[in-house]
C-alpha cells in the first residue's frame, strides 16, 4: 500500500512539473521516501566514480524494485532503458514515460531495431542510460548473461561504462513477490570501464561484489 501510494503521489506530482530533470529529482526523493518509510536501510557507495560526461551504467536486476533502488541511488540525469511490456503496465507506463524511459522490444527483431535505433539516438545526444543487462531475474541466486545492447550503445556513442552493484534487493523484496523485508539494501559503484571490454568485465566485476555466481 505504501508503494502504491508512494507511486500515485509521484505521478500526481510529475504530471505538472515540466522540466524532466525536475521529475527525475521528483522521482529520487518518492524512491528514498518510500525506502526511509518501509524502514529498509540504504546506503550509496562510490557516488564520486561516475564521470563527469555521459556515460552507460549497468546493474544487476534481481527484484521488482530494482529500478526504484537504482533511481533512489542515481543522480537525476539518467533515462532507465526497460523492456517494453512495462509500458503497459496500468499507471506505472505513465510515470516511466514522464521521466524520459526508453522501452525496447525484446521478442519482436524488426520493432526491437527501431527502439534500439532510437536509444542510439538518444545517447549521441548526450543522454546518460541505465541499463539492467541481464533483462530480466529469475528466482536461481546468480548473475545472468549480459545482453549487448548496453555496450554497444556506449561502444557507438563512445560513452564509458559504469558497473553498479545492487546488493540485497533480492532479500527486501524476493522474485515471487510474495512480500517485503525490512533488510538493508546497498548500491555500489564499482568501476569505469571502456565500451570495449566492458561487457564480461563488469558482469565478473558485479558477480563478485554482490557475492553471486555467474550464471552458464
Amino acid at each position: 500500500m505504501l508503494f502504491v501510494g508512494l507511486g500515485l503521489t509521484v505521478l500526481v506530482v510529475n504530471l505538472f512539473v515540466a522540466s524532466l530533470r525536475r521529475r527525475r529529482l521528483v522521482a529520487g526523493v518518492f524512491s528514498r521516501a518510500f525506502l526511509r518509510a518501509a524502514g529498509i536501510p540504504f546506503t550509496v557507495e562510490g557516488l564520486d566514480r561516475l564521470p563527469q560526461i555521459p556515460c552507460v551504467v549497468v546493474a544487476n536486476h534481481s527484484s521488482y524494485i530494482d529500478g526504484l533502488v537504482a533511481a533512489a541511488a542515481l543522480p537525476p540525469d539518467f533515462a532507465f532503458v526497460i523492456k517494453k511490456e512495462m509500458v503497459r503496465v496500468p499507471l506505472a507506463g505513465l510515470l516511466l514515460r514522464r521521466l524520459g524511459s526508453q522501452f525496447v522490444e525484446r521478442f519482436n527483431r524488426h520493432k526491437g531495431g527501431v527502439d534500439t535505433r532510437r536509444v542510439l539516438k538518444l545517447a549521441a545526444s548526450g543522454q546518460s542510460l541505465v541499463f539492467f543487462p541481464e533483462g530480466t531475474f529469475t528466482e536461481i541466486r546468480q548473475v545472468g548473461k549480459f545482453l549487448g545492447g548496453a555496450f554497444t550503445t556506449a561502444a557507438r556513442s563512445d560513452m564509458p561504462v559504469v558497473a553498479m552493484a545492487i546488493h540485497g534487493t533480492r532479500a527486501v523484496m524476493p522474485p515471487d513477490g510474495r512480500g517485503v523485508y525490512r533488510l538493508p539494501i546497498r548500491v555500489e559503484i564499482l568501476e569505469v570501464l571502456t565500451a570495449s571490454d566492458a561487457r564480461q568485465r563488469s558482469r565478473e566485476l558485479i558477480a563478485r561484489a554482490v557475492g553471486e555466481p555467474l550464471a552458464p
